[in-house]
This record gives C-alpha cells, sequence and structure tokens, in this order.
C-alpha cells in the first residue's frame, strides 16, 4: 500500500469558472500494490489535455470520484509478475488505452481501439477490472454541496487507465512505453497523448508514414490546441509539402506561422479563399471545426477527424462530394497508434531536432492549482500546461 496526493473529480458538470465552483480536489489516498500484468510509476510529469476537460465539464461521462489525468509520464518503481515490457528504473510513457493484444480490435493494426482496454476505461478501472484507489472520507471537504460522514474507504476511480495527476500510479504495464533516459519528464508526458493523437493520425490514417507521400501532401490542420499543434509539428517534421494552420484564434495562428506554418487562415478566411488540401487534421471536436475540414478537403483528399464532439452534435456535409471527388473521412482514435511502434517513431524525431516538442508545454502549474488550470484550458488560450511532480 503507498500513500499519495492526487487530483479527484468528485461532480462531474460543476457550474464555470471552475476556480469557483472547486470540482477538483487534492486528496490523500492508499494506492494498492501492482499485480500480475501491472507496474508501480512514480509520476515525474502529466499534461492537462481537453480530454481531461471533457469529463469535468460532462461531455464524456465517467464513474466518480475519480483520479483524473491521462497524460503523464514516469519512473518504473514495481512490476508485477509477468510484466517484460518494461523494467524497474526506466522512465515510462503512459497511454491511455491499453492494447491487450487478444480481441478481435487490437488485430486491425491500431485502427481500432482495443475492446477490453475501452471498457476498463469506460468502467474507471485497470485492465479486466482491477481497481487500486481508496480514500478516506472521514473529515473530506464538501463534494458538490453534499459533506460526507461516517468514516469509510471510499473507492476513487481511475482515469482512462493512468490517472497521472498523482504522486504515484498503478497501470496496466501495456499502459506504459519505454523512452530513453535523455527525454525529459515533459516531452515523454505529451508523447503519451497529444503527439500520439495529432501525429499518429497523420502517419496512420492519413498515410503520411512514406515520405514520398508526405512530400507530395498538402496538410490542413484545423484547430490549434495541444492536439493541433502537435500534428502541425508532426507534418513539418515529415516535411509535408505545404502545411496550412486554421483556427479561430488569431494569436494561435501567430504562434503556428513562428513553427514554421507555410499559412495561416480563419475558418471563413480558408473557405473563402477555396484552399484545398490532400489531407485534413480536425482537432477541435465541433461540429462547424469538422465542416470547415470537409469544405476545404480537395480532390482525392483524406479528412481525418481525432476530435470528440459532445454527444448527439451532428454537422451538415454534402454527401455527393464524397462521391464525385472521391474522398474520404477517416476517424482516429489515438492517432490509430500502436503506442509500442509509434512512441519511439516520435521519440527518435524529436531526437533528430525535427519535431521540436519543447514548443507545446506553455505553462508549468502546481498541482494545486488544477481548477484554475481547467478554466485556462477551457478558454482555448494555452496548449499544454504541465504538472511537475518532484
Amino acid at each position: 500500500m503507498t500513500t499519495i496526493r492526487g487530483a479527484v473529480l468528485n461532480q462531474i458538470g460543476a457550474q464555470a469558472p471552475y476556480a469557483q465552483s472547486r470540482p477538483i480536489t487534492i486528496d490523500t489516498l492508499e494506492l494498492t500494490a501492482p499485480e500480475q500484468g501491472q507496474a508501480l510509476i512514480r509520476i515525474e510529469a502529466a499534461g492537462l489535455c481537453h480530454s481531461d476537460l471533457s469529463v469535468v465539464n460532462g461531455s464524456r461521462p465517467r464513474p466518480t470520484p475519480m483520479l483524473l489525468g491521462h497524460e503523464a509520464a514516469g519512473i518504473v518503481e514495481e512490476i508485477g509478475e509477468g510484466v517484460e515490457n518494461i523494467a524497474v528504473g526506466q522512465r515510462v510513457v503512459l497511454t491511455f488505452l491499453p492494447r491487450c493484444g487478444e480481441c478481435p480490435e487490437c488485430a486491425t493494426n491500431g485502427k481500432l481501439p482495443c475492446r477490453n482496454g475501452s471498457q476498463a476505461n469506460s468502467a474507471g478501472t485497470l485492465m479486466y477490472g482491477s481497481t487500486h484507489l481508496t480514500r478516506e472520507t472521514t473529515g473530506h471537504a464538501e463534494h458538490g454541496g453534499h459533506a460526507e460522514h461516517g468514516g469509510h474507504a471510499e473507492q476513487v476511480a481511475h482515469h482512462l487507465g493512468v490517472s497521472g495527476f498523482s504522486t504515484y500510479a498503478v497501470i496496466d504495464a501495456r499502459s506504459a512505453v519505454p523512452v530513453h533516459d535523455d527525454v525529459a519528464p515533459d516531452i515523454a508526458a505529451v508523447l503519451g497523448c497529444a503527439v500520439l493523437t495529432g501525429g499518429g493520425a497523420l502517419l496512420n490514417a492519413a498515410g503520411l508514414k512514406s515520405h514520398e507521400v508526405a512530400k507530395d501532401s498538402r496538410v490542413a490542420i484545423v484547430g490549434l490546441g495541444g492536439v493541433g499543434m502537435a500534428g502541425l509539428l508532426t507534418a513539418l517534421a515529415l516535411e509535408c509539402k505545404e502545411v496550412i494552420a486554421i483556427d479561430a484564434q488569431e494569436s494561435k495562428l501567430e504562434l503556428a506561422k513562428a513553427w514554421g506554418a507555410h499559412a495561416t487562415y480563419t475558418p471563413a478566411e480558408a473557405i473563402e479563399r477555396k484552399v484545398s488540401c490532400d489531407v485534413v487534421l480536425e482537432a477541435v471536436g465541433h461540429p462547424r471545426a469538422f465542416e470547415t475540414a470537409f469544405a476545404i478537403l480537395g480532390l482525392g483528399g483524406t479528412l481525418v477527424t481525432v476530435g470528440l464532439p459532445a454527444p448527439g452534435a451532428t454537422a451538415e456535409i454534402e454527401p455527393l462530394q464524397l462521391t464525385a471527388k472521391a474522398q474520404q473521412i477517416v476517424g482516429s482514435y489515438l492517432g490509430s497508434a500502436v503506442p509500442a511502434r509509434d512512441i519511439p517513431i516520435f521519440e527518435q524525431l524529436w531526437r533528430d531536432g525535427k519535431l521540436p516538442l519543447e514548443k507545446l508545454v506553455t505553462q508549468e502549474i502546481e498541482l494545486e492549482n488544477i481548477n484554475e488550470a481547467m478554466d485556462a484550458l477551457a478558454s482555448g488560450k494555452v496548449l499544454r500546461q504541465i504538472i511537475r511532480f518532484p
């Protein structure tokens, strides 16, 4: 049993700003030891992503209380029986969808999310139902206006198999990919979500792994958050023919231009100027962004969407265009990646100086400021806020 500190979401859908409603509390929890196939990780760094915010605001309902955080990196402290892919002392990237390697979905080479991993994520457990987090409710602060009474060990759910907003985590070992010691913790953290999702979608779903394909492709990124900017940096690293950045915020367009984007547009400008691209990456998760992405898709082009809209959200497109222009729309979850295969690719691009991932980290925050950080994330004015753990 390990005593840890972590950021626990107590109430989904609290009123924003979260700095006032404070749905997340920093708690002391008990973490049980890793079992067969699992590992204990000392967390070094964790990034805030819209997938965290979507749980807080209720767009992606999850069981609560839940220890948040899915984009993280750390050091392996202990491994359970049967673990062979990682070793004690290694720095590892934590990924939010373990792959069991046994279900039909795992046989699709990354195209489909693992069935067992997805079921565990929805239930707030690790693979095959294991849970390891509890907190004592005696004297605990009010949650959602209801004070806890009675004093007992309350079960706390895992977030996407990671729960990285904490000092330590127990994970399924298949959620960990080792990286070399020269990869700084904040770089390792963003590799596990922002880069794997945005960059992986270009490599895998859009087929840009081939240099011959990449160098002849005109690529647009719609939405310049952490995932979109990771996609932008990846497209530049792949030396695509032209890389176009599209966002409603001028400040993000200016940043994209400074990072090397060949052209930048607001959504209205892109449509007005009849921008046409071979590959379009939609990284917003909003119907209007999807419509913009489809509007600028060129002849024979591929639209890859990685955003997660609210349930029930709809977009309008003209289906005739798909047939007449021989286009395709591809949904991509976690960049259609096999993390153990793809993370080393991005690590090497970073080491070669082609993928400057340091640029994604715009701010370091304290764990205690997590509610304020969620407000900043909701504003759309930050890329990656990183929590660094001693």
